[in-house]
């Protein structure tokens, strides 16, 4: 009778995850075509690039002829990045609007891996919920595990400048199972840590994550974890990438327009004749630029038309797919570039965003069996970041005659890193005030 219960609970969950998936697929069909039409929009940007650059014009005919879909992310190492990159967007989406007038900041890939720890917790029906909102359930990939792994291990190498912490911390009175501590440090190389609660624990804590990100994340945490008996999840992101072609950085500070207030005075950094990719989205009201970065490394900038600290509609068009069509259909040119020199550290708990990825009813019930012998729950998601850009590169700039073309990022705007290799979203920031941006 019970099996028999149990199999019609199987199959009601089965559909339930088909119309779930067919639901899915019917969204991502419509994605598909305003993409299409957002690349179209792309390309006839080409025609302004080429009165302004002559080597415009070869990238503009390249791209023209490259109309058809093709397959985006073909590898288990680029699908990963693509599955990573839309988890981050997701969360991204679901912090940004907490306040649309604030500056916001997240390194999705440190989130992942720590909820991809936990995962290993749960029971098969808890790991699926996880999973669907990782965006694992898209992979099909029965070595995911070592794929996360091996891809953590390729974006965290020197030359890419970012480092990332993730760990789990687990209340000591929850009668943990030892077995679960060894199968997550052997597949991801750092143990989940019982606590016993108290500013002794925010100590061990701080000098962990100090360790792991080169002594760049600092004080971590500034108050004790809450006392219940649960699971906190920790991580943390630093990132310093260098430019492939240098900037020279202005000796004063320059105006940066703030919507709704007076401009205030940030310092900048600049550049004539500075090799970038770029497009014009009209839809979306923006200029798109990608400027690339040592070791395969890319930012991407998103500057609308007007000053606006709004920018809902543009954070809702990121997806892995929309930003890997951008790398494709975005032409060179050579501007005269103006960019804020960014420094900054941002914390936040995430705990109260993962009702917003589907996991409301996972929250209200972890099934976390593997952890513990007794009924534990996620308390605390805690996420901070630090990040500096700066003028130097490697490179100098091929010629410093003026440039036609002029982009000031003067006013606010929205960037990732990506790593090109991968696909895989670094980091994400929407910067609405430079000025309050502090480390």
């Amino acid at each position: 009778m019970r099996a028999a219960e149990g199999a019609e609970t199987r199959g009601v969950s089965g559909e339930e995850d088909s119309l779930s998936e067919q639901a899915e697929t019917l969204i991502d069909v419509e994605k598909r075509a305003e993409r299409m039409k957002r690349t179209t929009f792309l390309l006839l940007f080409g025609v302004v690039l080429s009165f302004c650059d002559a080597q415009s014009e070869t990238g503009g005919e390249e791209a023209a002829g490259e109309e058809e879909h093709v397959e985006l992310f073909t590898t288990p190492t680029t699908k990963m990045g693509a599955a990573t990159s839309d988890f981050g967007y997701n969360l991204f989406r679901a912090l940004a609007s907490r306040d649309a007038s604030t500056n916001v900041f997240l390194s999705p890939l440190s989130v992942s891996e720590a909820l991809t720890q936990l995962s290993m917790g749960g029971s098969e029906h808890a790991q699926r919920q996880l999973y669907r909102a990782l965006r694992y359930h898209t992979l099909q990939d029965p070595q995911l595990h070592n794929t996360l792994k091996d891809m953590l291990a390729s974006v965290r190498t020197a030359g890419k400048g970012l480092s990332t912490a993730a760990r789990l911390y687990l209340a000591r009175r929850l009668r943990l199972k030892q077995e679960f501590f060894g199968l997550v440090e052997q597949q991801y190389g750092v143990r989940p840590k019982a606590l016993l609660g108290g500013s002794k624990d925010v100590k061990e804590i701080n000098d962990w994550v100090s360790q792991q990100t080169g002594k760049k994340v600092q004080r971590f945490l500034t108050k004790p974890l809450p006392r219940a008996a649960g699971i906190s999840v920790v991580s943390a992101a630093y990132f310093k990438g260098k430019w492939t072609t240098r900037f020279a950085q202005s000796g004063g500070l320059e105006n940066f327009q703030v919507d709704g207030a007076a401009p205030v005075h940030v310092p900048m950094m600049q550049q004539d004749n500075y090799p970038v990719k770029m497009g014009v989205d009209s839809d979306l009201g923006c200029t798109i630029t990608q400027i690339q970065m040592q070791d395969d490394v890319s930012m991407f900038i998103f500057l609308p038309e007007d000053v606006t600290s709004n920018m809902t509609l543009l954070e809702e068009s990121l997806t892995s797919e929309f930003v890997q069509d951008l790398s494709m259909t975005l032409l060179p040119a050579k501007v005269s570039i103006t960019l804020p020199v960014l420094k900054l550290s941002y914390s936040t708990d995430l705990l109260p965003l993962l009702g917003d990825l589907g996991l409301s009813e996972w929250l209200d019930n972890p099934e976390l069996e593997k952890i513990s012998t007794q009924a534990a729950k996620l308390i605390s998601v805690n996420h901070k970041v630090t990040m500096e850009t700066a003028p130097e590169g490697n490179q100098y700039p091929s010629d410093t005659t003026p440039s036609h073309l002029t982009y000031r990022v003067d006013r606010p705007f929205l960037y990732l890193i990506r790593d090109e290799t991968s696909g895989a979203l670094l980091f994400i920031g929407r910067v609405v005030n430079p000025k309050s941006l502090s480390i």
